[in-house]
């Protein structure tokens, strides 16, 4: 029996399952309840545009979380991650526009189809790594956006694919507010594995690989199992990413799977926090925003000052780099340590002494 006069103090845990938990203390978890209950009702009470914008943000943020699987938690660089997306994408399409299959076949098929690319592009991670790795995962870039502009018979070529929104027993997907919804369910699934991936020992051998792959190999791990392994896992996320990014635009082609996309990813991955799931998500959310926030800026100033809009226009890829530069240069760790930080401070709050 409890001793009604002894007061505990702070959070204790009993067994291996309390210590083990995602969010071991209550509070914390009637916290995340109640923001998932908040971003269930967004839709309901907002535009259409926004909740489009919402949709964008949910798309990037499941690429960004299988981007970070990769080069936050196991230290492999890719640029190629914008190939990756056009792989997602081009499979999807072709089986549901060419083949006649469902989508909801297609969407997980084109996360195994692009997680095997990514694993044979993953093969040179053994004897690569940093800038090297990096310049090999240009060249599947360049090499996979060849192959679908050229391979006319097969991708339509430069003229592309048009996709038709998924539907499930006859109800379509065609409003914002639906769509909106498949995403959410498919994003706290993928942050749901991937936060218990890196409880588990696979995650544990990824995090051992980046901190020290030399050690790591010296301990037993394996090092090309588990690299090639992180090219796969995170290639399967890239790649669902690009077939729902598909089917939300309704076309593919091979222009929206530039260098540039992959540059973006790696912002959001950057400006979110490296080795942070959550970070993805808040990266994912400043960058697909980003733009539309400057370009709001653009058009107020423009209203004022006519004459300049032509500069600021062009300004607005400037203002972009440079958060990202301040980013790299005042927070390393992104937007992630930032929510710590705030967290932390109001935790000691008002006694932060």
């Amino acid at each position: 029996m409890k001793n009604p006069f002894v007061m505990g103090c702070g959070e204790f845990h009993v067994n291996y399952k309390e210590d083990m938990a995602i969010w071991k203390i209550s509070r914390v978890r009637i916290r995340v309840f109640i923001m998932l209950a908040l971003l269930a009702i967004f839709p309901l009470l907002a535009s259409d545009y926004v909740v489009g914008l919402a949709t964008l943000c949910g798309i990037a943020a499941i690429g960004a979380i299988g981007l970070n699987i990769l080069t936050g938690f196991t230290g492999q660089i890719s640029i190629g991650v914008g190939a990756f997306l056009g792989v997602g994408g081009y499979t999807s399409a072709i089986l549901t526009a060419k083949l006649g299959l469902s989508f909801w076949i297609a969407m997980p098929t084109a996360g195994i189809i692009t997680a095997i690319v990514g694993g044979l592009f993953g093969l040179p991670s053994l004897r690569l790594k940093g800038l090297y790795l990096a310049i090999a995962t240009l060249a599947a870039q360049v090499i996979i956006l060849f192959v679908i502009s050229r391979w006319d018979s097969l991708t339509g070529g430069t003229a592309g694919m048009v996709l038709s929104r998924p539907e499930i027993g006859g109800f379509i997907f065609h409003s914002e507010t639906s769509y909106y919804y498949l995403i959410f369910i498919v994003l706290i699934i993928t942050t749901l594995f991937t936060l218990n991936l890196f409880r588990s020992r696979v995650g544990r051998a990824f995090i051992a690989v980046r901190d020290r792959d030399i050690a790591a190999e010296v301990i037993g791990i394996d090092l090309f199992k588990y690299k090639v392994l992180a090219f796969i896992v995170s290639s399967f996320f890239v790649g669902v990413a690009g077939a729902l990014l598909g089917h939300y635009t309704m076309v593919v082609s091979p222009e929206l799977y530039s260098i540039s996309v992959s540059i973006e990813y790696l912002a959001i991955i950057l400006v979110g926090g490296l080795g942070s799931v959550f970070g993805s998500i808040y990266g994912a959310v400043f960058i697909t925003l980003l733009p539309v926030i400057l370009r709001s800026g653009v058009e107020l100033l423009s209203g004022l000052f006519p004459d300049i809009s032509n500069v600021l226009v062009g300004m607005k890829e400037v203002v972009f780099g440079l958060v990202i530069i301040l980013f790299l240069i005042y927070e390393p760790e992104g937007l992630a340590k930032i929510w710590k930080n705030i967290k932390d401070y109001f935790r000691l709050w008002p006694f932060s002494y």
